[in-house]
């Protein structure tokens, strides 16, 4: 029985593990597997570290356009570096097998959480949900969309750090042409798609926010908003359906944090948050809120979800009224109670109560009979009665409600909150702020990578923020995407060529260097992209440097046939030519005899001069037939013949020369030996 046969249902060992990746990862363990790589913990041997490395699945790696795209991503993935984000050390493609080597997060992932604490509370969904936010918008600022945000790629170390993984892979992998560069499959996971994505593949940044929506209403109920038995029931959801509001399942969840979760979630990217940064910033404000034990605040949940919550907020209130109840805030305005037996009543208590209008009156008390009048002393006038007591106390109630007014007025009702106009026009950012009764007045114009040319991308105090009214509120409109012309540099030197690409705030990437028959060598040939390619500033751009005419190696071709040295040369782009032709008796006929130059290089065009050998030199075998055996010896030696004499089969000792082999008259080289056969 053969030793190799595998047992039926037998596991087949994988091949990766044990590999020596790229002659540096000593590859180990495979710890996950997805739809498009395998993850495997591997040994940098080269540094001496634990790492993740990400295995490509093959049909994906044998894609060229799908390599490229993966490359240039990683690369640009490479550069994130921030607390959040699972760092990318290097990436490369070993005949075939692309890969991508990661720090190694030990713990567990943001799904374990959710399997273990969800439902869980707001405060602690977006605590879990803030580091997350943080990763994304660094990437936004970046340039870079995840697009395949959901609990599998969030990683809780066992340090309690929280990381968001796989950046770069997937926008690799579905960029405007996501579908040709993937074979027509939908890349991400359906539960988290958002609905641009569906319908036509292609997204921006609002798609991270819609998917971080939708974690945080998994996070808050332990259940996805739309669920299906099979995926394209559930793509047909996010498109056709709103995300529900958490409260539908958890009642106890405040309206505003159901507000957060619409705005994520809106089907239309428009009315989302117009990246990371600006959810994370709402994110605080609902933290804050929570944090202060605010139950309702209509102001801020009309702030997040106008026009999209469907649940009765009932009428609006200051927000005075959400932080302080009725009783405590009249506590606050009250004097405060002195004793009954003061001489004066102070503002904190009110006259001496009358008897109602009507009530019976107390009987008087009887009189005593009088005693006899003393002697009329002389009379004294009454003390009167002092005014001072109601006079205090009519000052005091009016201090202590001018007191208790202007508190209110100069600490809370002369104040507003500023509208949200971050993602709008600036004509309707105007209306809006002109309604609320507030001033407007505009920083310097800055370049936005989400939000587009014209709308607000920030203002002065942010949204929420208490603000005189009457206020002024300073709004920073965007300029649209910054970008950049990649300038001409062919004709430069290097130097010259990266101070070019500095101007207009492009990066210098690599140098590229390539011969030219044309452009001396150190100068610039092209640049890649090429000049003209519109980038965002930072994007790095490679340069192509001439290193001169390609030397090309002549080779020894002495002892060869001559027309294949030539075709050869030529193919090289090299001349060959003869120089002359010479007999030989050691070269054959056509090879070579010898060349110039005979090693070293060449440049295209420049010539290799050969001799060539025309073989032997030939004398023609003269006839001496009937001629003495020493004449005719002498005859032929004297031509530089060898001679060899033997007798005939008719040999009767004359010592005459019969014939000759060669036969005379035939060519031969010299040198050749001539038999003589004798009679």
């Amino acid at each position: 029985m053969s030793s190799d046969r595998r047992v039926p249902g037998a596991a087949v060992p994988d091949p990766m593990i044990g590999r020596l990746l790229d002659g540096r990862y000593l590859m180990g363990p495979r710890i996950a597997r997805g739809g498009m790589a395998s993850v495997y913990e591997a040994t940098d041997t080269r540094l001496e570290r634990t790492v993740a490395v990400k295995i490509m699945h093959a049909g994906l790696g044998d894609d060229d356009e799908f390599a490229a795209r993966f490359v240039r991503e990683a690369r640009a993935a490479a550069r994130l570096s921030h607390p959040n984000v699972v760092a990318v050390y290097d990436q490369g493609d070993e005949h075939g097998t692309v890969f991508l080597a990661m720090e190694l997060v030990s713990g567990h992932t943001l799904r374990d959480t959710i399997t273990k604490e969800s439902p869980m509370s707001p405060l602690r969904a977006l605590a879990l949900l803030e580091p997350v936010l943080s990763a994304l918008a660094s990437a936004h600022r970046a340039g870079l969309i995840h697009r395949d945000v959901k609990p599998e790629n969030v990683l809780i170390a066992d340090d309690g750090r929280i990381k968001v993984a796989d950046f770069g892979l997937a926008k690799a992998v579905s960029a405007d042409t996501q579908h040709t560069a993937t074979k027509g499959v939908l890349i991400g996971t359906v539960s988290y798609l958002a609905p641009e994505l569906v319908v036509d593949g292609k997204a921006d940044a609002r798609a991270d926010v819609y998917a971080a929506g939708v974690l945080l209403y998994e996070l808050l109920t332990g259940k996805k908003p739309h669920e299906g038995e099979s995926p394209i029931q559930v793509a047909y959801k996010h498109v056709h359906h709103d995300v529900p509001p958490p409260s539908e399942l958890v009642p106890h969840i405040p309206p505003y944090v159901d507000a957060l979760v619409a705005r994520a979630t809106a089907r239309e990217p428009g009315l989302r948050p117009a990246d990371a940064a600006v959810l994370l910033h709402q994110v605080h404000r609902v933290s804050h809120a929570l944090a202060n034990g605010v139950r309702e605040d209509p102001d801020l949940t009309a702030d997040l979800a106008p026009m999209l919550l469907s649940r009765d907020l009932g009428e609006r209130s200051d927000t005075a009224s959400d932080m302080w109840d009725a009783d405590e805030m009249a506590a606050l305005m009250a004097p405060s109670p002195v004793r009954e037996d003061t001489a004066t009543y102070p503002a904190a208590l009110p006259p001496p109560m009358q008897p109602p209008p009507g009530a019976p009156r107390p009987a008087a008390r009887p009189r005593e009979p009088r005693a006899p009048k003393p002697p009329k002393a002389p009379r004294q006038r009454r003390p009167r009665r002092s005014r001072r007591g109601p006079i205090l106390l009519v000052l005091a109630l009016l201090l202590a409600t001018a007191g208790g007014g202007a508190a209110y007025w100069f600490g809370w009702a002369r104040y507003t909150s500023t509208p949200g106009v971050v993602g709008m026009t600036q004509s309707a950012a105007e209306s809006k702020l002109d309604d609320a009764g507030l001033s407007i007045d505009y920083a310097d114009a800055a370049y936005s990578e989400t939000v587009p040319a014209g709308r607000v991308i920030e203002t002065d105090p942010e949204a929420g923020s208490r603000i005189l009214q009457e206020g002024t509120v300073t709004l920073t409109l965007s300029l649209g995407k910054e970008r950049y012309d990649v300038p001409k540099v062919k004709g430069l030197t290097e130097d010259q060529a990266q101070d070019a690409l500095l101007e207009v705030k492009l990066s210098f990437d690599e140098t590229i260097e390539k011969y030219s028959e044309t452009v001396p060598a150190g100068t610039v040939i092209r640049s890649i992209p090429e000049s003209g390619t519109t980038l965002r500033p930072g994007a790095s751009v490679d340069l192509v440097v001439s290193l001169g005419r390609q030397p090309i190696k002549v080779g020894d071709w002495v002892g060869d046939d001559y027309d294949d040295a030539r075709e050869a040369l030529e193919e090289r782009g090299l001349v060959a030519t003869v120089t002359s032709e010479e007999y030989d008796d050691t070269v054959p006929e056509g090879d070579v005899i010898s060349q110039e130059p005979r090693r070293g290089t060449l440049f295209r065009g420049e010539t290799v001069s050969f001799v060539v050998s025309l073989g032997p030199e030939l004398v023609e075998v003269p006839s001496v037939t009937a001629s003495g055996v020493g004449a005719a010896t002498a005859e032929l030696e004297a031509l530089g013949f060898e001679v060899k004499t033997e007798e005939s089969g008719s040999y009767i000792g004359l010592g005459y020369v019969l014939s000759t082999d060669p036969a005379a008259g035939e060519m031969i080289p010299l040198g050749s030996t001539i038999t003589l056969f004798l009679v």
